[in-house]
């Protein structure tokens, strides 16, 4: 399937929550528990959550396959966090993730920044690795999650850009 990357429209808010949702509670238990997955999918409660961080500043990248349905997004925010990176399962290891990082880049250098970084989960480590991304330490904390504290860890990262 061919895929292409394109901005974020207002339209993709309900599209990107759901294909969210669906990476975390599929994917995620590949790396993660049941508990951590669960956890890790409560912070993940509403599409409007998605608008506001748009409205505010932040950039949303989104892969596309051939009928304009998401596959695949990024969001990078204007001191060049990239906050988010989520593909969908149905859609895994077709390079979508090497094509947002290139495109976050390619929008971190336009607006004039030294570097980027992240907090990547243990599954996306390997694509932000291939980017050119370095670990700088391993982040283990906590999510409160239906009334319990769930330990879960992710990578603090880093690239430097030119």
């Amino acid at each position: 399937m061919k895929y292409r990357i394109r901005a974020y429209a207002d339209s993709d808010v309900e599209t990107l929550h759901e294909l969210t949702l669906a990476a975390i509670t599929t994917i995620g238990l590949a790396g993660y528990s049941r508990a951590q997955v669960n956890a890790w999918a409560g912070r993940h409660d509403s599409a409007e959550r998605l608008r506001e961080r748009v409205r505010s500043g932040h950039m949303v990248f989104v892969a596309v396959d051939t009928d304009d349905k998401a596959a695949a997004y990024a969001l990078l925010e204007p001191d060049g966090h990239l906050d988010m990176l989520y593909c969908h399962p149905d859609h895994t290891r077709q390079g979508l993730a090497d094509g947002l990082l290139r495109a976050a880049e390619d929008q971190a250098l336009i607006c004039g920044l030294a570097k980027l970084y992240t907090e990547a989960s243990a599954l996306a480590r390997p694509s932000f690795e291939r980017a050119g991304y370095v670990v700088t330490k391993r982040r283990d904390f906590t999510i409160d999650h239906d009334g319990q504290s769930v330990p879960i860890h992710n990578y603090a990262m880093e690239k430097s850009l030119p």
